[in-house]
């Protein structure tokens, strides 16, 4: 289902249609054949209100949820371009030509973390996280083989650094796996349904070619829209963008400042 999750413009298509089905048919075939007895209209109503009110509570908890989701996979952005920006300034204190290795290495793995935060292509992300993994293997063998060859606490922080890149590529990973949950969908799905169909049973003045029908199911479609916008990572509009990874990159990519010549004494 999560495919379907996926394409925000999906959701909101079949969330409209099957609730205005829904409503259709409740406003044009139930009514007809059963209709409403007026001693049953109060409690019919109570219920009604019942049902829409537990339904606006899960798209509240839902969208909160996926919020929350957001927020943490841009944490983890913000945490994964610290964790590379350190451990490429404490590159410089690896002796000799590894310092020049482990940096071009961290280069090109900034590179593809960029990569699989833009990527919306399954193919193309394949590409990433196989070439992502390479490259966490060819860090991890650089900073074990200077760590094994000098075994100093300067060089424990290079190693702990490293550690701290790896991890922090595996924590942004599982964010963007947690979603809301299929179950959290069906029951809004449900809920909404038997919401809709009630409206179209209930109201007396609407029929079921009026434009009023189509009202509630709209509300209800665009806030399925909103919500799986934000939870999806790759496939909204609303989608996290890698400022900070881009910003480091951009900063090792600058020339080095030349310091500025000491003014001659007069």
């Amino acid at each position: 289902m999560n495919g379907v999750l996926d394409y925000p413009w999906l959701v909101f298509v079949l969330a409209f249609l099957a609730l205005w089905s829904a409503t259709w048919l409740g406003a044009s075939i139930l009514r007809t054949r059963h209709k409403l007895q007026e001693g049953l209209r109060e409690d019919f109503s109570t219920i009604l209100v019942s049902t829409l009110t537990l339904n606006g509570l899960i798209i509240g908890f839902s969208f909160s949820m996926a919020i929350n989701r957001y927020d943490q996979r841009k944490i983890y952005e913000e945490a994964e371009a610290n964790a590379i920006g350190t451990e490429y300034v404490r590159a410089g204190l690896v002796p000799g030509d590894d310092a020049a290795r482990v940096r071009s290495l961290l280069s090109n793995y900034l590179d593809q973390r960029i990569l699989f935060y833009r990527s919306r292509d399954v193919g193309e992300l394949q590409r990433i996280n196989a070439e992502t993994a390479r490259l966490q293997a060819d860090l991890w063998g650089a900073v074990r083989d200077v760590g094994v060859a000098h075994q100093t606490p300067i060089i424990g922080l290079v190693v702990a650094g490293m550690n701290d890149v790896l991890n922090s590529q595996g924590y942004t990973q599982a964010a963007w796996w947690n979603r809301i949950p299929v179950g959290a969908w069906v029951l809004m799905a449900v809920i909404a349904i038997v919401g809709n169909l009630m409206i179209g049973y209930g109201a007396e003045k609407i029929q079921g070619g009026s434009i009023l029908v189509m009202v509630l199911p709209f509300v209800f479609s665009v806030s399925f829209l909103l919500i799986a916008d934000i939870d999806s990572p790759r496939g909204g509009l609303i989608r996290v963008i890698p400022q900070n990874l881009v910003s480091l990159a951009a900063s090792l990519r600058a020339p080095p400042r030349m310091a500025a010549p000491a003014s001659s004494a007069q």
